[in-house]
């Protein structure tokens, strides 16, 4: 019977020590205009404030409530005032100064509001929160309702900060390829260059260019002359084609292989022209 009757009481202990929550008494609001006659609502953890509080931009509103944990004034290790913006959901906390014996208040002018909050169409959502370490349960109560009366000689400006999130699809527009001159601008630069091949031949033959040794030179030499005279005219090629067709990614390798090409083989085809002119043949 006493084993029965001992844990009867554990249990009802246990359930008594899990009800255990947070809690206030003597909860009220004050709120009065500079120079003005304060009013003061009361509310409870059940029940809000019977009417709206209005904070004028010249108006003082306080809170005063006492804290209390499972019906015991007490000290909380948070207690808070938090205002809401019930369209948009932003808060903004107001720390409670709160004493050993749970009595605990604080004050708010518009100056202390954000501007967010500040230019709310609609009322404020006011609740406490309370809470603290140990097995009791945190509360968080409406209280009551603010109502924001700005001055309406000041201009409260208020521009929303961008938001990462998902933006509109950009569709990129690449510039086109570059296009060739116009056909008369081309005809007069090929125009001149044929018209130098002339003068060439005759600055040769007046700098005393010798042509009877072709045949030589290309008996001495007939690989080396022969390819590099080939490679001149290859580049020749090259260079038109990435005029007329091909991009710089296509000529650039053909630059690169027709440029070693006519390095090697003109470096053996000087060579044999150096002997020839060593041994007082030019």
């Amino acid at each position: 019977m006493r084993l029965l009757f001992a844990t009867t009481l554990l249990a009802l202990s246990s359930a008594a020590s899990a009800a255990k929550q947070w809690g206030f008494a003597d909860g009220s609001v004050t709120f009065a205009a500079k120079g003005g006659e304060p009013v003061t609502e009361k509310f409870t953890l059940k029940a809000r404030a019977k009417n709206q509080v209005d904070l004028g931009h010249t108006s003082t509103l306080k809170l005063s409530l006492t804290a209390e944990e499972g019906g015991t004034a007490k000290r909380p290790h948070q207690a808070f005032l938090v205002l809401r913006e019930t369209t948009s959901g932003l808060e903004a906390p107001f720390p409670l100064t709160i004493k050993e014996s749970g009595k605990g208040s604080v004050k708010l002018t518009q100056k202390d509001l954000p501007v967010q909050l500040l230019n709310s169409a609609a009322p404020l959502e006011a609740k406490v929160v309370l809470g603290s370490f140990g097995a009791s349960k945190a509360i968080v109560a409406s209280v009551f309702d603010i109502n924001v009366v700005r001055d309406p000689s000041s201009v409260n400006t208020y521009e929303a900060p961008l938001r990462y999130g998902k933006r509109p699809e950009i569709h990129h527009i690449f510039r086109g390829d570059p296009k060739n001159p116009p056909k008369i601008v081309s005809l007069a630069f090929a125009a001149a260059v044929l018209a130098a091949i002339p003068i060439l031949f005759i600055s040769w033959l007046v700098l005393g260019a010798n042509l009877n040794h072709a045949g030589k030179a290309l008996s001495a030499a007939p690989v080396s002359h022969a390819v590099f005279y080939g490679s001149i005219v290859a580049m020749e090629g090259v260079f038109f084609l990435y005029y007329s067709s091909w991009n710089l990614f296509q000529t650039l390798p053909a630059i690169a292989i027709v440029g070693v090409v006519a390095f090697l083989s003109g470096n053996s085809a000087l060579g044999e022209v150096q002997q020839r002119r060593l041994a007082g043949e030019r």
